[in-house]
């Protein structure tokens, strides 16, 4: 009955293969007089998602993990990830070529440093590694006595005999009533912010900063409707989009070459010898631009001037349209939720469902809405103690079936032209236990902690994070990922500068929009989280106010598991802001839904 089209659940994981492949990369280092090399999990835009071209550091080792880096000397070489894929990367990788190192443990560049014999060559590739990153390897690198080298082409490449082709997706051009915006509009607040910041010129690097600016979107990319693509843009004059003819049709390059020059990539280095001459000042995205533009740029005569790219903050405040936008998609996509949800309450006591069945019946619910693109990121689908993992991604050999007394938490996401949505829901299958019910409603009251904050103008995300811990906190309980990240409107999920967490230092701002998603997760037991999309809206203020006020308008439209709260933790405000909620969605979804699952969103959504 139902399938997934968007995502997969096969482990490609090979670790005899990583073996193989890593006696040629030794070899091609060998040939180049290099005594190591660093390979991370990434393309020239440092994307979250990168095309099948650019999954190096799968095809080495054969870990699959969206982030990692390898290191390979002579005689060792270690693979060094984050939390989330410790477990993964143990699984998938030879024990025998390469050693596993967390990153909260040993950072890579310490463990290189460690392990660097005086006297090498280490390489790397400008491409991609961050100007930040360059600088972190050569202390590591001098500080262990070796010399850091970077390479006229990537080894690895050399050596990868079956590399895919670079993906040409076409491109096509957003309708006006979604942008909201003009490119000329955007290009001239663009041009500003550099005459502000008294700089010449920007170049983007960030893929997702060249799509808002120039209207358009693409498909190089799974969850993500990107065209990979760069840009420059100067203070004065003409921009220049530089993109793979093969991926515009006539029509849209036309379209384009009204806004600006268009070349091929392969033309970036005379594009910026163009802008960057003696005494200009070039701002490069920290977080995003590779080194080598950095070394481009000083070559031609130019200052670089590192900092946030000033697309991001432009793009993260979301305008009429795409507000607009946004709300449709999050009523499509509520009832589609609401549809699974009756489902899954219908069938999760049967005792045939598995992760993978769950996964491929909400994207099959939101597929026949008959407006789905794309999922924002694969499904985690979590039954019972594989909740308790953070951003577990179920795969044929880890697929658990759903059991009576068990939580099952699914955290997911759609692509609409419209919009981008990111929700999570825990489900009880059966009768949850007291702990289970007390958890959920601590977690459950951090969301509405957030979900009801009023903070004046400037606030950051930092400063709102602990409201989503509090209930947790007093129960001496916590956890550890961030509380929100910002979204895009039809772009990344995962999309800055702003975010709720303790490292959020971006003032929030009207028309941005971030998730809200605490949680719980007792290893080997159970995860919870509760996920919904907020936006930054202009709050009431009350008489004698000195300051303009913000908070959130929610976007999502899906019930909470009634069945899941301890109505005693709760407090008056609480209870109304739950109750009002969920009338709200009553309201909104209700008419999109019949029959059963129409019964089952009214029942669902009565007053506490």
């Amino acid at each position: 009955m139902f399938e997934a089209k968007f995502q997969s659940f096969e482990d490609a994981a090979d670790p005899a293969r990583g073996t193989a492949h890593l006696a040629r990369l030794r070899a091609e280092l060998d040939r180049r007089g290099l005594d190591g090399f660093i390979v991370p999990r990434a393309d020239a835009h440092q994307n979250e998602y990168v095309p099948p071209c650019d999954e190096r550091l799968a095809w080495l080792t054969g870990f699959t993990g969206s982030a990692g880096v390898a290191i390979v000397l002579r005689d060792k070489a270690a693979v060094v990830v984050d939390g989330r894929y410790t477990l993964q990367a143990a699984d998938q990788l030879d024990p025998a070529s390469y050693v596993v190192v967390p990153l909260s443990e040993t950072p890579a560049e310490r463990w290189l440093e460690l392990n660097l014999p005086t006297g090498a060559r280490f390489g790397y590739d400008p491409w991609l590694t961050t100007i930040d990153g360059v600088e972190k390897l050569r202390r590591a690198v001098t500080g262990a006595g070796g010399t850091l080298v970077a390479v006229d082409s990537n080894p690895l490449d050399a050596v990868w005999e079956d590399r895919p082709p670079a993906p040409t997706a076409p491109v096509v051009i957003r309708p006006a009533e979604l942008a909201g915006e003009s490119v000329e509009d955007k290009l001239a607040r663009i041009r500003g912010k550099l005459k502000d910041d008294k700089l010449d010129a920007v170049v983007l690097s960030d893929p997702h900063g060249v799509a808002w600016t120039f209207n358009i979107r693409g498909g190089d990319v799974a969850f993500t409707p990107l065209p990979l693509s760069w840009a420059i843009v100067p203070a004065e004059g003409r921009p220049t989009l530089l993109i793979d003819g093969r991926k515009l049709s006539n029509e849209v390059r036309h379209e384009l070459a009204s806004h600006a020059e268009i070349v091929e990539p392969a033309y970036l280095d005379r594009a910026i010898d163009l802008v960057a001459g003696a005494g200009t000042v070039i701002r490069l995205d920290q977080a995003t631009a590779p080194a080598r533009l950095a070394a481009r740029i000083e070559a031609a005569g130019g200052t670089v001037s590192k900092g946030a790219s000033p697309v991001a903050l432009l793009q993260a405040s979301k305008n009429a349209a795409e507000i607009a936008g946004m709300r449709a998609a999050h009523r499509r996509d509520g009832a589609a939720l609401v549809r699974f949800l009756h489902w899954f309450d219908s069938e999760a006591l049967q005792g045939a469902l598995t992760e993978i069945t769950v996964v491929e019946a909400l994207e099959t619910f939101r597929r026949e809405t008959g407006a789905l693109k794309d999922v924002s990121f694969p499904s985690i689908a979590g039954a019972g103690p594989n909740g308790a993992i953070v951003h577990y991604r179920v795969s044929r050999a880890t697929n658990r079936p759903v059991k009576p007394g068990e939580l099952f938490l699914i955290d997911s996401g759609a692509q609409y032209e419209d919009g981008t949505t990111d929700v999570t829901r825990t489900l009880p299958v059966g009768k949850p236990t007291a702990e289970m019910r007390d958890r959920y409603t601590r977690v459950l009251k951090g969301h509405i902690a957030i979900a009801r904050s009023v903070f004046p103008v400037g606030t950051t995300g930092a400063q709102l994070d602990p409201f989503a811990r509090r209930a947790l906190w007093e129960a001496g309980l916590d956890f550890d990922h961030g509380t929100g990240h910002g979204v895009g409107a039809y772009l990344s999920v995962h999309e800055g500068p702003a975010r709720i967490s303790k490292l959020g230092t971006t003032p929030l701002a009207l028309g941005m929009v971030l998730s809200n998603e605490p949680g719980f997760y007792k290893t080997g037991g159970f995860g919870i989280r509760l996920e919904n999309l907020e936006l930054v809206v202009e709050a009431p203020s009350p008489e004698g106010a000195e300051k303009k006020l913000l908070g959130f308008a929610t976007l999502t439209l899906a019930p909470f598991d009634r069945r899941m709260v301890e109505r005693g933790l709760l407090t008056p405000e609480e209870i109304a802001w739950l109750d009002a909620y969920h009338a709200r969605v009553r309201e909104e979804i209700s008419p999109l839904v019949e029959g059963d699952a129409r019964d089952w969103l009214l029942a669902a959504t009565q007053p506490l």
